[in-house]
């Protein structure tokens, strides 16, 4: 996984990329429009204690999807390198990975330990609800950090329209 430190660099990114891909794919084809349904999605993770359970929910994406049987399976995965299965120069190691292990291959043995039981469903469903929303997850005390220095809300909604409010004569 990569980090920028620019504001909005992950948003055009993602602009330009699907802007010369589509073009280019579409020409390719002999066809126009769309290539993906919406909008990729991002939130803001609390890294000291979300970022190993997204870097898992990410790397297992393929897996549930059924298109590997394993994450290092994936050629576009960050597993490989993380796992210590190949390198690749683009990444940069996160302070949370560097901390399961003094050395590449305990770090390596300890990030694939991770990967030996399901992340729980009600992790899943609360990482894809914070991501569907665009909100900031982690903990109660870094969203409000969060809202204090964007002036944003930043936790998720319920689904649906609020209740209307009845005024009583």
């Amino acid at each position: 996984m990569r980090r920028s430190g620019e504001a909005g660099a992950l948003s055009r990114l993602m602009h330009t990329f699907a802007r010369n891909y589509v073009g280019l794919f579409n020409g390719r084809h002999g066809r126009t429009g769309t290539l993906w349904e919406g909008r990729y999605k991002a939130c803001l993770v609390d890294s000291g204690s979300y970022f190993l359970a997204c870097s898992r929910y990410i790397e297992l994406n393929p897996v549930r999807a059924w298109m590997v049987a394993r994450p290092g399976d994936y050629p576009w995965s960050s597993y490989g390198t993380h796992a210590g299965e190949r390198e690749d120069p683009l990444l940069m190691a996160h302070p949370a990975y560097l901390a399961l292990g003094a050395d590449p291959a305990a770090r390596a043995a300890a990030y694939r330990a991770l990967f030996d039981d399901a992340l729980p469903d009600e992790l899943v469903a609360e990482i894809r609800r914070y991501l569907q929303q665009q909100k900031v997850l982690g903990t109660d005390r870094f969203r409000a950090w969060v809202e204090e220095r964007m002036g944003r809300f930043a936790a998720v909604r319920p689904l649906g329209r609020p209740p209307r409010r009845t005024h009583c004569p």
